[in-house]
């Protein structure tokens, strides 16, 4: 009988900055008890310890504690990769890692908001035109986007970052284009992506003009919090289908989920624990 218990028993952790607020842990926890895992989800961040511990020491320590892998987050998802011995297509191809898998000895590393972006898309704007889609931002989560975009077939990926650099850099990774004219890439554009952080509760406002915006493009957005930025609540006003940052917050965790427990969650249970925030008073 105790063997039986310790098979249903799964720990994981999310290493990372300012972490406090994530969905993330509810979502795995509640998907997790919906299925009859015993789930623990812990956060570890340095910023909340007296003694910041290292990247390498936060991993040995999970791996030693029997942990079934660790989400990464800001400002890891690059540094983690030198401490891995196995890297899958979709974090070779971002060049970051958010979800690290350990078994039989090994560290695997994953990206899954490569997948979670395609499959918020799939599930939220399965009939979105993507002959040309400008993205706007090229940091980390704006390469997961580029190359799922890429991935699901847009001929023509027109790249605009506060960064030339960065811009060009993702360019030249995923075949895409800098667009140093924004007004001439929206006018182009069959669809619009917010991989910036404009938006958030603590940075308002919207990384493109919203007169630029048609009435018959598509507009997904990455930013969460608030669920409804001010990007997707004047596109909407518009006419436009719009797809929120929750597709891609929910989707990268079911897959997350997946690779650490070889189970598929209930997408329902994790979609209700994520939405369960808004509609908590704000703090």
């Amino acid at each position: 009988m105790p063997e039986s218990t310790d098979k249903k028993h799964v720990q994981v952790g999310l290493i990372g900055h300012g972490i406090q607020l994530s969905r993330t842990p509810a979502m795995h926890v509640q998907a997790g008890r919906a299925i009859g895992l015993d789930y623990r989800y812990d956060l570890i961040d340095p910023e909340q310890m007296d003694s910041p511990p290292t990247l390498p020491q936060m991993l040995g320590k999970a791996e030693a504690s029997g942990f079934a892998g660790l989400n990464i987050t800001f400002p890891y998802k690059k540094a983690v990769m030198q401490h891995l011995d196995v890297l899958s297509d979709a974090a070779r191809k971002v060049g970051a890692v958010n979800t690290v898998v350990f078994r039989d000895g090994k560290r695997f590393g994953h990206n899954t908001d490569f997948w979670g972006f395609a499959e918020g898309m799939r599930q939220g704007l399965p009939k979105a035109d993507m002959d040309c889609v400008l993205l706007l931002g090229a940091g980390g989560a704006g390469g997961a986007v580029a190359h799922a975009l890429k991935d699901m077939g847009v001929r023509n990926l027109l790249i605009h970052d506060i960064s030339p650099e960065g811009a060009q850099e993702l360019a030249g990774q995923t075949g895409g284009r800098v667009a140093t004219d924004l007004e001439t890439a929206a006018a182009q554009a069959n669809g619009i992506v917010n991989a910036t952080p404009m938006g958030m509760a603590k940075l308002p406002g919207t990384a493109i003009p919203t007169s630029m915006i048609r009435a018959d493009q598509w507009v997904a957005d990455i930013v969460y919090f608030p669920i409804e930025t001010q990007l997707l609540r004047e596109a909407k006003a518009k006419g436009c289908l719009v797809m929120n940052g929750g597709s891609m917050a929910l989707y990268q965790a079911v897959r997350a989920f997946q690779l650490f427990t070889g189970q598929t969650p209930d997408v329902d249970v994790m979609r209700a624990t994520f939405s369960a925030f808004d509609k908590e008073p704000a703090a």
